[in-house]
C-alpha cells in the first residue's frame, strides 16, 4: 500500500561569467604642415583581444540508486530511542484497504491501495515497534525517476488529501470503520513535506489513529507511518540520515 509503506534531484547548474576584455589603439593627430592648413580629424579604433565563447554545460552523470544504498540509508536501531526493536511483520502489505463512494476520493484511494509508489524504480522499507502495544513506526525509501517526479508525487498526495475528508478503512482481521482524513503540520524536512492523519471515531477501528509523513530527498521519496501523532523527532532523524547516506541536501523547506 503506497501511502502506508509508500508510498528532488534538482540539479543546480553553476553559471560562468564571461568578461569582454578590450584593448584600444590610438592614433595621434597629424601635425599640420603649414599654419594655414586645416587639421586632419583623428580616428581611433578598438579591437577585442579575444572573442568570447559560450562554454558547453557539463551535465552531471545520473545518480544510480541501488537497493543496498537505500537500505543503508534507512533508520537502524542505533538511530532510535531505547526500547525499539525491528518489527519484521511491518514490511510489506498488511491487508489494509481504503474505499469510498465519493468520486473526489478516487485519487487518494488509488494512491493508498497501491503496493508501491507509481514510477518508483527501487523500494526498501523497515518497521520498528516499541513493545507489544507500540509505538509502531514504518519507514520507506523509494528511488523515483527524477527529482521532478518526487515533487509531482508529493503534490498529488497533498491534493488528494484535501479532496477527500472521509473514507472507509478496512484492516484485515479487525474490520472496517469510517476514518476522517486530515492534513496536519509536516516536519520541515526535505522538499514539499506532507503529513496526513487517519482517525476512526467509531466502529470496529474506533480509537485508531495513523499518521503518514512524506518528504522529498532529491530523486528519493521518504515515507513514514506512525500509530501516534508524535512524529517530529523520528521524521527529522530519518531525513537527516538518508540525506547523509544518499548525498542529498539536508536543508528543510
Amino acid at each position: 500500500m503506497a501511502l502506508q509503506r509508500p508510498v528532488v534531484s534538482a540539479v543546480l547548474a553553476a553559471g560562468l561569467m564571461l568578461s569582454l576584455v578590450a584593448c584600444g589603439g590610438d592614433s595621434s593627430p597629424e601635425t599640420a604642415t603649414t599654419p594655414s592648413a586645416t587639421p586632419t580629424p583623428t580616428t581611433s579604433s578598438s579591437t577585442p583581444s579575444a572573442v568570447p565563447t559560450t562554454p558547453t554545460p557539463v551535465q552531471p552523470a545520473p545518480v544510480v540508486r541501488t537497493k543496498a544504498t537505500l537500505t543503508k540509508a534507512l533508520l537502524a536501531l542505533e538511530d532510535l530511542p531505547a526500547g525499539f526493536a525491528v518489527d519484521p511483520e511491518a514490511a510489506g502489505d498488511d491487508g489494509s484497504g481504503l474505499s469510498s463512494t465519493n468520486s473526489k476520493c478516487a485519487k487518494l484511494v488509488r494512491l493508498f491501495n497501491a503496493n508501491t509508489t507509481p514510477g518508483a524504480k527501487v523500494t526498501v522499507d523497515r518497521g520498528f515497534s516499541g513493545g507489544q502495544n507500540g509505538p509502531f513506526v514504518g519507514e520507506t525509501l523509494e528511488a523515483m525517476p527524477s527529482a521532478a517526479a518526487t515533487t509531482a508525487y508529493l503534490a498529488s498526495v497533498k491534493a488528494a488529501v484535501k479532496a477527500c475528508p472521509k473514507a472507509k478503512l478496512t484492516i484485515e482481521g479487525a474490520g472496517s470503520s469510517t476514518v476522517s482524513i486530515t492534513e496536519v503540520a509536516a516536519p520541515k524536512a526535505g522538499t514539499t513535506p506532507v503529513a496526513v492523519r487517519f482517525s476512526a471515531a467509531s466502529g470496529p477501528l474506533e480509537g485508531l489513529e495513523v499518521t503518514f509523513a512524506f518528504a522529498g530527498l532529491a530523486d528519493v521519496l521518504l515515507s513514514m507511518d506512525f500509530d501516534t501523532s508524535d512524529i517530529e523527532e523520528l521524521v527529522l532523524a530519518a531525513y537527516t540520515k538518508a540525506s547523509k547516506v544518499l548525498g542529498t541536501s539536508t536543508s528543510g523547506t
